[in-house]
């Protein structure tokens, strides 16, 4: 039998939905996050958390544990999180980042929690 995992289903719909608004829709996604200069960076940044999106997925799934997909999900939530946090504080942009930055932690913690138990079990 399969062990589903919620958090990182939660954090493949999250990754998903925020990949695919600024590519789908970029005017309410300016509204909520605030006006952009460089509309193709906001659309790079969107291209490049879909592969992060099927790892996830993966990770969802999959009862093999894969610690280097693990470690590269982890880099990506400390990286959005830093860099969200960092501008938020020299204000550059919306409130909204510091949220999802907040969002990046909490799924890190969770990643960092899976990496410890599944330490152990080895």
């Amino acid at each position: 039998m399969r062990k589903f995992r919620i958090i990182p289903l939660l954090q493949t719909l999250y990754y998903t939905i925020t990949a695919l608004w600024p590519i789908l829709h970029i005017h309410s996604f300016v509204w909520v996050a605030g006006g952009k200069t460089d509309i193709w960076l906001v659309k790079t940044v969107s291209v490049l958390l879909l592969p992060y999106c099927f790892l996830l997925l993966y990770l969802t799934v999959n009862q093999k544990r894969n610690f280097i997909i693990v470690i590269s999900v982890m880099i990506c939530c400390l990286g959005l999180a830093v860099v969200e946090a960092y501008y938020y504080f020299r204000g550059v942009i919306k409130w909204v980042y510091l949220a999802d930055a907040a969002i990046q932690l909490a799924f890190l913690s969770y990643w960092i929690r899976y990496i410890i138990i599944n330490s152990k079990e080895k």
